[in-house]
Order: structure tokens, then sequence, then C-alpha cells
């Protein structure tokens, strides 16, 4: 590829979000930060990764903030941690190709050039059975997870960027993996990159 380029990947829980980023990844030979972004936060921040990852992509809860001074280095660790990753994204694209999974990335790159974001989602009961067969969560609370899960995201990424989750206005691209199945959302996002870039 001759231009740089950011992909960046909002995904509904079992869609294949983190899977399609990872086969991108290696078909144009990027790098691909998922939870990757966390460990190298931690590490840069001296704390441990497992630390850091019940926070992930949590929303802040409001009376948890009461009290605190923005500019200070008192704030509640959801908003270290999302301030932290929100300036290594911006690091990481300014310096080279690569893609981001989650962690409202698209809202980090929105005054970017040669970005591409992209939202994947798909039916509940294909997402559910994704849950169960690739996550190993457990069949009896599949769609209690995928619930919480999804309701976790739409309200981090609403509470960070005061805009909706999987609203196709803040994306270039939505694609249902229950329709089109991850091969062929992974083939069009491909071609789009493809021509668009070289």
């Amino acid at each position: 590829m001759k231009d740089k380029f950011v992909i960046t990947i909002g995904r509904e829980y079992g869609s294949g979000g983190g899977e399609i980023g990872r086969r991108l990844a290696a078909y144009f030979n990027i790098p691909c930060y998922d939870k990757e972004l966390l460990t190298i936060v931690a590490k840069e921040s001296g704390y441990c990764k497992e630390y850091f990852e019940k926070y992930d992509e949590k929303p802040l809860k409001v009376l948890s903030y009461f009290g605190y001074d923005y500019g200070s280095n008192n704030l509640p660790i959801n908003h270290q941690l999302f301030l932290k990753q929100f300036n290594l994204i911006q690091k990481l694209a300014s310096e080279k190709s690569c893609i981001f999974v989650g962690r409202a990335s698209n809202y980090a790159l929105k005054d970017f050039d040669n970005v591409f974001n992209i939202f994947i989602h798909g039916e509940f009961e294909f997402r559910r059975r994704r849950a169960i067969i690739e996550h190993n969560v457990k069949e009896e609370i599949s769609a209690s997870v995928v619930k919480k899960i999804d309701k976790e995201r739409a309200s981090y990424y609403k509470y960070y960027t005061d805009s909706y989750w999987g609203d196709a206005k803040n994306y270039h691209l939505c694609l249902d993996t229950s329709f089109i199945g991850i091969d062929e959302a992974t083939r069009m996002i491909i071609n789009f990159v493809e021509k668009r870039y070289k």
C-alpha cells in the first residue's frame, strides 16, 4: 500500500469485529490494537494489565465522578484509562498504518485523515451463538452476557463522545455479519481499502 491508513472497528458483542480486525491486520501486515492497548497503557502507567481490564470499555458512573477535579491526577480509574487510551490511539495512528478495535477509536481519530470507520453488528441470536462458541460463554447466561456487554459499550461511547454507538452517521460502513458473514465482511473492507489507499 502506498498511503498510510487507519481502520477503526466498532462492534456489537459476538458480531466478529475483533476477528475481522485480526484478519485485516494479517492481510495488510499491520498491527491490530484491541486489548493490546491495555497492555501498552498498563506498562506505561506502572499498573498491571489485569487492573485495567475490569474498567475497559465500561461507562463511568456519574455518582462515582462527583467531587473529582478534571485537571488533577485524582480522576476515577475509568476516566484515566479512557484518556490514556485516547492519547495512545492518536499517537499510534500518527505513526503508522494500523487497526483499532473498539474504545471509541473513531471518535479519538475524528480529526485525522485516511481513517476508515466501520461498525460490525448482527442479529442477536447469531451473536449469542458466537459468544458461546468463540468466547466460551456458558449457554445459560449467554443472552444476558451479550445484552450486558452491548449496554456497557453503548453507555461508554455515549458518555465519552456524546454520540450514539452504532449510529450509521458515525461510521463510513456498517456491516451485518449475521447476513453477509465474517468472510464477506472482511473481503468488502479489503476491497474498499485497496481501492482507496493504493
